[in-house]
């Protein structure tokens, strides 16, 4: 490698750092991938692959096989391993689990919602419009992860605007869970217009609670929120049990046309 090479690197890692901090990138929060990185940065894939190897190396993120890179730091990592991988492996057993993960958010955040109406400052209260403008500019898109990691991101802006430490490492810490039980819901409710839009609603009316200093009023828009979205995902749920048992059920005409073969 040259010297030039080395020189390219540094400059990308500094970039990707901006990028980082420009984006709101919490902890467990991924990364674009390699190639709309090179596009963005207007750099070959292998100059960022080695900058993402620097920044690997300094603990700042963290690369998993096939699953992209991710922001990382100690928390993040001390917890995944002793919160979120156990809970990982009850929801790959039972799926079901994840209306328990639900109601564990429903708790937390109802907290969270309430202290930042109580304590965000002007500086929370921008990050706050920015994340849901955010919500709003991938409401069209095809791209589950981004729309996961949008909706995630303004959930963890409120938990970081209580100012309240205890909440705020539960959330990073659960992040990847409720990464994946917010793609779960969004999956399934993609296609259901009204519903997205209510769901879009449910967030406006907890950033305006927020904004507005109405503790609770914001506790009581998270809750509906979230108790919305149990409501919804049980009912869809239910649905597909519902089409898939009709799947099962033997044709009419198959069973006379082998009673008439006897």
């Amino acid at each position: 490698m040259t010297l030039h090479d080395i020189r390219l690197a540094d400059q990308i890692v500094e970039r990707l750092k901006r990028l980082i901090t420009e984006r709101g990138l919490a902890a467990g929060m991924r990364l674009p991938a390699e190639r709309q990185l090179a596009a963005q940065l207007g750099v070959s894939r292998s100059s960022v692959r080695e900058a993402i190897q620097k920044l690997s190396s300094q603990g700042l993120v963290v690369s998993r096989r096939g699953g992209g890179t991710y922001v990382q730091n100690d928390t993040h990592q001390w917890s995944e391993q002793r919160i979120v991988l156990p809970l990982k492996m009850l929801m790959a057993d039972d799926p079901d689990y994840r209306y328990d993960v639900l109601e564990a958010r429903l708790a937390i955040e109802a907290s969270t919602a309430w202290h930042a109406a109580l304590r965000a400052t002007d500086t929370d209260k921008d990050r706050l419009r920015m994340c849901f403008d955010a919500t709003l500019r991938v409401n069209d898109s095809d791209d589950p992860d981004l729309a996961a990691q949008s909706d995630v991101r303004f959930h963890l802006a409120i938990a970081e605007a209580s100012h309240n430490l205890v909440l705020l490492q539960t959330m990073r810490g659960l992040f990847d869970l409720l990464q994946s039980s917010v793609m779960q819901s969004r999956r399934r409710m993609y296609q259901v217009p009204v519903i997205f839009a209510q769901l879009t609603e449910q967030h406006h009316e907890l950033l305006q609670a927020i904004l507005a200093g109405a503790q609770e009023r914001a506790r009581a828009a998270a809750i509906a929120h979230l108790a919305c979205v149990d409501t919804t995902l049980r009912a869809l749920h239910e649905d597909e049990a519902r089409q898939a048992r009709v799947t099962r059920l033997p044709h009419h005409d198959t069973d006379i046309m082998r009673e008439q073969d006897k």
